[in-house]
């Protein structure tokens, strides 16, 4: 008999010290509303604030939450990596640390769980961002949704439900921002059966986003290059050697 958590749920966390407390008690509040066995894990990537002090408080009282450390900053492709290798769960969901999602509509993404779907993908109802990041977010799903033949209406909507059965067939590789693209892509190459779900967004109410620093912004544009080259251009379709963990590492 398995002894999986029902689902894992898990946030990465860069400085994430105003949120990530009542986040982490809102996502185990309604999981366990459902009736679901559960775990949550933060993906503590090198905060310079004091996300970890008060997660650790948390844990005193959460026998449910694991907390996985950065020493340093790897980027938001690395924490991902970090929380899927974490996760045990049957199901693993994710969202951000910094409270622009309700990580109480997980009930929403649970709901549409069959033995037909693979991913349960978020999709921004309404983007609450100021005007320049929301334009820049509508072209930039337009150029990856066309180059890469995505599947899904809203590629940078962080919320998500995964079947651990797919993530343990795909190897993903990327640490920058770009992992988003590269999982739906590798997803979709995989046979992944997807089904959407409108979820809110929040304004961000505290700290700044990571992404729109012009080294980031950089990488991000190389990195959507090399990719496009091995999976759209050469085929690669980036599944898993044996023996190979959930990250692709041994």
């Amino acid at each position: 008999m398995s002894t999986r958590p029902a689902v894992s749920a898990f946030f990465p966390c860069y400085d994430d010290a105003p949120t990530i407390v009542g986040l982490v008690e809102r996502v185990s509040a309604t999981l366990g509303e459902l009736g679901l066995e559960h775990e949550v894990v933060v993906v503590d990537d090198g905060s310079t604030d004091d996300s970890v002090e008060r997660l650790e408080r948390l844990r005193s009282r959460m026998p449910t939450l694991r907390i996985v450390r950065h020493p340093e900053n790897r980027g938001y492709g690395g924490a991902l990596l970090s929380g899927f290798a974490a996760s045990t769960g049957e199901w693993v969901f994710y969202t951000d640390g910094d409270g622009q999602y309700d990580p109480a509509e997980v009930r929403e993404l649970v709901a549409r769980i069959s033995p037909e779907v693979d991913v349960v993908q978020g999709w921004k109802i309404r983007r609450q961002d100021p005007w320049p990041r929301r334009l820049i977010g509508r072209l930039y799903h337009h150029a990856v949704s066309t180059a890469f033949a995505l599947p899904v209406r809203d590629t940078d909507c962080d919320f998500r439900l995964i079947r651990r059965s797919l993530l343990e067939r795909v190897r993903l590789e990327h640490t920058s921002g770009v992992i988003c693209v590269e999982m739906l892509r590798k997803f979709s190459a995989a046979g992944a059966r997807f089904v959407e779900v409108p979820v809110h967004h929040y304004p961000r109410l505290h700290g700044r986003s990571q992404f729109f620093r012009a080294s980031r912004v950089a990488r991000s544009l190389a990195d959507l290059g090399g990719l496009w080259v091995s999976l759209v251009l050469l085929g690669g379709g980036g599944r898993r050697g044996a023996g190979e963990g959930p990250t692709g590492a041994g």
